[in-house]
């Protein structure tokens, strides 16, 4: 049951932790029906108009819990997800005249428009949002700022333009535009828009006689707590039902230590180069720069990396990534050519936190003894922390090459480096590419802010030793696996 004062992560916790529940005990279908009238039991409503529309929302939220989408229950292709009955509140007029109109004599704003949307009103003008076609030429010409832009929060969050509204204006989500980075689902401030979850899946090989193995992302580094450390996930993840878990800072080192050489060899070749560890920046390669695709790093990412050296221990081995990133959920879905090459589903934090309470286990602090990354692959999480890998494995590699290296931090420098490398006017030989402002820490499925976690983390860091790329490697006995993509 929902509190009136209850947040989006309130209900979407409180969502995933009912239907965690309800599969581990094998009832989910017989579940499904009960839950919504379990968290809203009514008969007054709390968020929305009534109870049926809010029961509404989570009946929703319980089809994107099992990886179906809303409308149709069809399998979700596209992990970013309209919720219908949650979709509503913006306003529908982008362009809005305020008090501030002092119908001015010079009509400015009505001489801009090429649409004849503008007319005057006796107190101030007024937009006709029939004929406005938001193009924002009133908002720019306007003197006194009296016309407010209210573009959508999510519309105005997609940095790759792939939001926009069916003829009730509704917000639809253009797949082959969308590169999955989830930025819609944090600023949209109804909660309209959300992720699909594995999770079902992921309960269902726990529940089998199957080796599944956890790969918890370096962003994991202080998200449960200043004293929960990477062995306190160990012990819970391992109590919930997997085998073993690994640390994919070691698989960042195996990228960094690789992507080295790659970058090595194509700089003398002359070419520039970009990383391919952030799956939604490749999306945007892909997607709107299809002409740059040769200049990404054939390197595998380090969720890929650990998966195939684990198989290298258990052939057998289910490999499940657990971190921040719902556009890793695409990469280990569809973007994956064959079976095996990369984890085999994604957890967020947050759904790794549903299972654990659905379990009722807590993650207690245990000391940090079986480090598994240099604490260059655990920077990985950090915009920036891959350049400093892979620039730290040059030197272990004895490299004398010099590299101008561009950190991009977030979509919008994503998005200028690119441009500037397809007009031939990049400076810099390398781009390393994070799409979320900050880094994976700052990803969509945190368990809190980055800002939160953020002393936690330096903690964590800190208790971390100082071996090398190479020297982490070395510990892994010499596993043979290809770190480069398939065809």
């Amino acid at each position: 049951m929902l509190h009136e004062n209850a947040t989006l992560v309130d209900v979407k916790h409180e969502v995933l932790l009912k239907v965690a529940k309800a599969a581990f005990d094998g009832e989910l279908d017989q579940a499904e029906l009960r839950i919504p009238y379990e968290i809203i039991p009514g008969p007054n409503p709390t968020f929305r108009c009534c109870v049926y529309k809010e029961r509404e929302v989570i009946r929703e939220r319980i089809s994107l819990a099992k990886n179906r989408e809303p409308l149709t229950g069809a399998p979700c292709h596209n992990t970013v997800q309209i919720i219908p009955a949650a979709c509503e509140g913006c306003p529908i007029t982008r362009y809005v005249v305020t008090d501030n109109c002092q119908k001015c004599m010079v009509k400015k704003c009505q001489e801009s428009c090429n649409f004849g949307a503008i007319t005057m009103f006796r107190d101030k003008a007024h937009i006709d949002p029939q004929k406005c076609r938001e193009c924002g030429k009133c908002h720019t010409a306007c003197p006194y700022n009296a016309i407010a832009d209210l573009m959508r929060p999510c519309k105005k969050s997609c940095p790759v333009d792939a939001i926009g509204m069916d003829e009730n204006m509704h917000v639809r989500i253009d797949d082959e535009k969308c590169i999955r980075c989830g930025a819609c689902i944090k600023d949209c401030p109804f909660g309209a828009i959300s992720d699909s979850s594995r999770m079902v899946e992921v309960i269902e090989y726990l529940l089998s006689e199957q080796s599944v193995y956890a790969m918890v992302a370096p962003a994991g580094e202080g998200t449960f707590g200043e004293d929960i450390s990477m062995e306190s996930l160990r012990n819970g993840l391992k109590e919930i039902g997997f085998k073993g878990m690994f640390e994919v800072a070691l698989g960042a080192d195996y990228v960094a230590h690789e992507e080295s050489l790659e970058w090595d060899e194509v700089h003398k070749e002359g070419r520039k180069m970009t990383t391919s560890c952030c799956p939604a920046f490749v999306h945007m390669i892909n997607r709107h720069f299809p002409e740059l695709k040769d200049c990404v790093s054939t390197t595998i990412s380090p969720m890929a990396a650990t998966a195939r050296m684990i198989r290298a221990m258990d052939e057998n081995a289910v490999c499940i990534f657990i971190g921040p990133c719902i556009a890793k959920k695409s990469e280990a879905g569809q973007a994956q050519h064959l079976h095996g090459e990369s984890a085999d589903l994604v957890l967020t934090f947050e759904e790794l936190r549903a299972m654990l309470q659905a379990r009722d286990i807590t993650l207690k602090p245990t000391e940090y003894k079986c480090q598994q990354g240099s604490i260059y692959g655990k920077n990985f999480a950090k915009s920036g922390g891959v350049s400093k890998a892979i620039t730290e494995a040059m030197k272990e590699n004895g490299s004398k090459e010099e590299f101008r290296i561009l950190s991009c931090n977030g979509a919008a420098e994503c998005k200028k480096a690119l441009l500037m490398l397809r007009a031939g006017k990049l400076p810099e030989d390398f781009i390393e590419g994070m799409i979320c402002t900050g880094g994976c820490v700052n990803g969509p499925g945190v368990v809190k802010p980055q800002a939160q976690t953020a002393a936690s983390r330096v903690k964590a860091l800190s208790e971390a030793d100082a071996r090398t790329i190479e020297g982490s490697m070395a510990e892994q006995n010499n596993l043979v696996f290809s770190m480069h993509k398939s065809e």
